[in-house]
């Protein structure tokens, strides 16, 4: 059986890594199932966790609410210091890991194109034996045949204006995910809303949330290659700007069973980001930037009788450079990997790590395309990718955000 390994990338020597365990290592890179879903919470009301944290992208000034402000030096953590460079800090006991938790201040400038292009680069992993994935309920269908991923072609904005990249830090270092621009039922046509895998914003059971998750729709929109991106201008690279998460949730599910070496979490690896403008902007909306969003299909049919699905990402690891937008088209099988959990889909997809957290859109049950999946796993050799069936856990942390925002 081949190996199984997460979808998201890190490349090493990037800030410090005092108090990082071997298996929060791990976790950085690449070495392990990308199951994931671990953001900031579970799908019910959040109003408990409090306001989110945000900053002013006009002066860098930031702003935090003081009960966050409060919890914070709970830990030690000293909200004036952290964007000056004290979000390095990975000490454990200084690692967020609750709902409640999350903080991500916006830090002006922090994501230049080298920084980006940077976090692209994967280091390799061992990854871990397909044998692993127990629990197999007998509804498992044969692997899929490999499906050569496509390149989209440039001016990704009007291929597809809902994709784009997630960057975010580590204790490893910088790191990379997909992601796609999604409907928010609470501001229709002015959506910023994100959805990604879980594993892109939280570590899972022996971790916390991941810190500077930004988000950069059509990222290299001219399909610059990794050689032409050299020198690109921010503009180039971000051609609609840095939109740091402001607020961010997924399954508890993730947050409590997740792990760099284990299959509990993967039915429930995705992830809902509200996002702001780095620079403040015009006053528009994500979605009013990019001109479009998705809507997500929680009421989407049994994998057998779901038609073709498309993915849509980033892929990093060889042979792809990260640079460039990538898609697969194929029909789902099943994949089970916890008896006692949903059964996810699978598809054939050559893509590879980076690509993790990228949307699946299929035909919704209206008749639109509607996102039905994010990429979760896939095995180190390539071939495959495997996403979350969307049920009622995704569709509550999905209204709980947009709750959180809809006075807004």
């Amino acid at each position: 059986m081949r190996p199984i390994r997460p979808l998201f990338l890190a490349r090493r020597g990037r800030g410090p890594r005092r108090g990082t365990s071997p298996v929060l290592a791990a976790v950085g890179l690449a070495t392990a199932l990308a199951l994931t879903a671990t953001a900031c919470g579970s799908g019910g009301d959040t109003e408990a966790g409090g306001e989110p944290s945000a900053a002013s992208a006009g002066d860098g000034k930031i702003q935090v609410p003081g009960n966050i402000r409060d919890r914070l030096k709970e830990h030690g953590i000293d909200i004036d210091k952290w964007k000056d460079g004290a979000w390095k800090d990975w000490d454990r006991d200084d690692w967020l890991r609750e709902a409640n938790d999350y903080i991500n201040p916006v830090i002006k400038d922090l994501w230049d194109p080298d920084r980006m292009r940077e976090a692209e680069n994967p280091d390799q992993g061992n990854g871990v034996d397909e044998n692993d994935l127990s629990g197999d309920q007998g509804v498992t269908d044969p692997e899929p045949a490999p499906v050569q991923a496509q390149a989209v072609p440039a001016k990704y904005h009007e291929n597809a204006p809902e994709a784009g990249k997630v960057f975010f830090d580590s204790p490893e270092g910088t790191m990379v995910c997909s992601a796609t621009v999604v409907e928010d039922p609470a501001h229709p046509g002015k959506s910023n809303l994100v959805w990604t895998a879980g594993h892109c914003v939280h570590a899972g059971a022996k971790g916390g949330w991941y810190r500077n998750i930004a988000f950069v729709p059509s990222y290299n929109d001219g399909a610059l290659s990794a050689t032409q991106i050299q020198g690109a201008t921010k503009e180039q690279v971000a051609p609609y700007g840095v939109w740091w998460g402001d607020w961010a949730q997924t399954s508890d599910q993730w947050i409590e069973r997740g792990g760099p070496t284990g299959g509990e979490g993967a039915s429930y690896d995705f992830a809902v980001i509200h996002v702001t403008p780095e620079k403040g902007g015009d006053g528009k909306s994500l979605e009013e930037t990019v001109g479009s969003a998705l809507p997500v299909d929680f009421d989407a049919p049994a994998v057998s009788q779901v038609g073709d699905i498309t993915a849509t990402g980033y892929p990093a690891a060889k042979p792809f450079d990260g640079e460039t937008m990538h898609q697969c088209t194929d029909k789902p099988g099943r994949l089970s990997i916890v008896e006692s959990n949903p059964t996810m889909y699978r598809i054939g997809c050559t893509m590879t790590g980076g690509s993790s957290g990228g949307g699946w859109v299929a035909t919704g049950s209206d008749g639109r395309p509607a996102l039905v999946s994010n990429t979760s796993i896939g095995p180190v050799t390539a071939g495959w990718l495997a996403g979350p069936h969307l049920g009622s856990e995704a569709k509550g942390i999905y209204a709980a955000v947009s709750k959180k925002y809809a006075a807004q």
